[in-house]
């Protein structure tokens, strides 16, 4: 075969230039970077891209940057301070890197208490205006002061959320502080990123932190779901109604709907109402023809006058199971297609939970599609929102774990409520991205309670898609009792990594059987590992060994499709991640461990199996 593991010219020459630099403050306890680790160090303003693209406004004012840092467990608990501590002495931190990252210029780990501070100036074009501040996610316990007055607090380290400071600013330079809390005790949803997790766990500010002036009134959310079947989407823009419906302040809510840049449907209504949105002759979104219709939503007065827009977009797909010779499959868009997956975890040796740059964002999922993978199941955290628009964007379907808590039956009336909580916001901040095919509350029970009865609240909270309620419910951790499998949901799912992938779940007549995780087989690979003792659920010798290992394995695979009604797998996994070098590719992303060409071939050999086994 010959060595086809392949390194990049461009990776080798970034990597030169941001070791001779120094890379600043903390290089030399940085053991790997990654080719946008240096542009990362560098920015002013990192990763400066709009963060959310399906709620997209002209005029924002991003604070990621360096602000003011204090941290420890001496500091003031922010969940109980009525003011912001002191901030002499402090240093400085690099949003949104968390303090535990190297990017941070922090590197500490259990902060426990984070406190943040930054100044802006508000543009003089917001004037009369309200002011957003808009995070993308905080972990855990976020409260927030605006020049010395408490604005709010939020709980949850995975969901967006946002504050009104309009009443708290004045002219000039204003003061933004902001505490966070994190104990990583098992108590919270945290998944790896906590006390039983295997990697380097993170605190605070995680995603991008930005203001928006809007008016009075505006548009506060969207919910898109697409209606293959009757040509339409079916979309709710989310006000305010107790003030929107008021006879003197009666607004109407104007939707368009563009393809290629040309209007294609408009209709008008009320917001927080469901409306229809024609839109004939769909073209279908789909991993080979991922289709995005671009969307503009109006609020307009009763003068005519629009005082607030948003522009967004969406995918007309459908996700459901159906019958193919007798047996229940995954089907999108009505015909069966094999789900051929990674599972992705989203770590980085620079940024730890947070990705240097959009375009490393991005370049997971790229890899992913070249190698020829049609899926990637989110393990154990979200991203971004940027994240899901390049899945939506590039075309691959996505499974969205639930990241897990761990000590669910300790204080359980707040444990078990506050995973519920943040479930459904999970659910609410992703709802309208087509990628997303599949959720996932539990995964190996980890933390698992309650699994029949949440599963059948998903599946009831969003129809649309399917629920795995307890992916791998084989495995189990050992100091608690095994849920096991919940008997509802879409899926009979087992994870197998050294048996024999033939032991893999069988469609029981209503679910369709899935095989979670499987391979996890691991390559060294010296100069590009995390600079602990290393390992993987089996070893290779080579790429061109591991290459021939994935190439059997799916062979098995493509069988158990065929014969046994398999439906689809995912491989373990796109990246090493810190002591695991089972990936694909190794933790800095710069060597690729497999033949990617001959991975490629395989898997789109299987994937047009599926489309030749399906008779409907």
């Amino acid at each position: 075969m010959g060595r086809r593991c392949r390194y990049s010219r461009r990776v080798i020459f970034l990597s030169l230039i941001f070791f001779a630099a120094g890379a600043g403050p903390g290089a030399d306890a940085q053991p790997l970077s990654t080719p946008w680790t240096a542009a990362a160090h560098a920015a002013t303003v990192p990763l400066p891209e709009y963060p959310r693209p399906q709620l997209q406004r002209k005029e924002w004012l991003d604070l990621n940057g360096r602000w003011d840092y204090r941290g420890g467990p001496a500091l003031p608990d922010p969940r109980s301070a009525a003011t912001p501590p002191s901030f002499e002495d402090a240093g400085k931190i690099l949003v949104p890197y968390p303090p535990e990252s190297w990017l941070s210029g922090v590197q500490r780990k259990q902060e426990i208490n984070c406190w943040y501070r930054r100044s802006f100036l508000v543009p003089d074009g917001w004037k009369g205006r309200h002011v957003l501040l808009n995070f993308g996610a905080v972990d855990n316990t976020a409260v927030i002061f605006v020049n010395g007055r408490k604005i709010g607090t939020h709980t949850g380290g995975y969901d967006s959320f946002s504050f009104d400071i309009t009443d708290a600013l004045r002219p000039g330079a204003n003061t933004l502080v902001l505490g966070a809390w994190d104990a990583n005790d098992g108590r919270a949803p945290s998944g790896k990123n906590g006390p039983r997790g295997d990697y380097t766990f993170t605190s605070g500010i995680w995603q991008t932190v930005w203001l928006e002036p809007v008016g009075k009134l505006y548009v506060h959310g969207l919910k898109l779901e697409p209606d293959v079947t009757a040509h339409q989407l079916k979309l709710t823009v989310v006000g305010d109604s107790s003030e929107w419906g008021q006879p003197a302040l009666r607004f109407s809510v104007e939707a368009t709907a563009f393809c290629e840049g040309k209007a294609v449907a408009t209709i008008t209504g009320n917001a927080d109402e469901v409306l229809h949105l024609p839109v004939r002759h769909p073209r279908l979104w789909s991993p080979d023809h991922p289709f995005l219709y671009d969307l503009r939503i109006r609020l307009i007065d009763r003068q005519g006058k629009v005082v607030d827009e948003v522009t967004s977009y969406f995918g007309m797909r459908s996700v459901s199971v159906g019958r193919v010779n007798g047996q229940p499959h995954l089907l999108l868009n009505g015909h069966f297609l094999f789900q051929l997956g990674l599972l992705d975890q989203g770590y980085w040796p620079d940024g730890i939970y947070t990705a240097p740059t959009d375009e490393a964002l991005k370049s997971d999922i790229a890899f992913a599609k070249r190698a020829g993978f049609n899926m990637i199941r989110k393990h154990m955290k979200t991203e971004p929102q940027r994240w899901y628009y390049w899945a939506d964007k590039l075309g691959i379907l996505v499974w969205q774990d639930m990241p897990s808590i761990w000590y669910q039956d300790e204080d359980t009336a707040v444990v078990r409520s506050e995973f519920r909580h943040e479930l459904q916001r999970i659910i609410d901040d992703h709802f309208n991205s087509p990628s997303i095919v599949t959720w996932i509350p539990f995964n190996e029970n980890w933390g698992a309670f309650d699994v029949r009865e949440i599963t059948t609240w998903v599946k009831h909270y969003d129809p649309s898609r399917l629920v795995n309620g307890n992916t791998g419910f084989n495995n189990n951790p050992s100091y608690q009792k095994a849920y096991g499998d919940p008997g509802n949901g879409d899926f009979v799912d087992m994870h197998i990594y050294a048996a024999p992938l033939r032991e893999a779940s069988r469609p029981d007549g209503r679910r369709v059987g899935m095989l979670g995780e499987f391979g996890g087989i691991g390559l060294y690979e010296p100069g590009h590992m995390w600079p602990v003792l290393n390992n993987a659920y089996e070893m290779a010798l080579s790429c061109e060994n591991l290459t021939q290992r994935y190439e059997l394995m799916l062979n098995e695979v493509e069988q158990l499709m065929e014969y046994r009604g398999l439906s689809g797998a995912l491989y373990t996994q796109t990246t090493d991640v810190e002591h695991e070098i089972n990936g694909l590719l190794t933790y800095d992303r710069k060597v690729e461990k497999m033949n990617i060409e001959a991975v490629r071939a395989t898997n789109q050999r299987i994937i047009k199996k599926s489309r030749e086994l399906d008779t409907r």
